[in-house]
């Protein structure tokens, strides 16, 4: 895997993250599994790498 995602990239990728999974502790009822997605953006951003990025042919990262 190539890394796709760039520095500025992926701190938004964590912040949003963060913002997501914070969810998970201050919903209540169903819709509190909503904040389980904030761990896509954690795992791509902590790889470097965004399997759409390749899809589409899309690199944040400068090489």
């Amino acid at each position: 895997m190539k890394a796709n995602v760039g520095k500025i990239d992926k701190g938004v990728r964590l912040v949003l993250a963060l913002a997501l999974l914070s969810l998970f502790v201050l919903l209540q009822g169903d819709s509190k599994w909503l904040g389980l997605l904030g761990f896509v953006p954690l795992l791509t951003g902590l790889i470097n790498w965004c399997p759409l990025y390749t899809l589409f042919g899309v690199s944040t990262c400068k090489r």
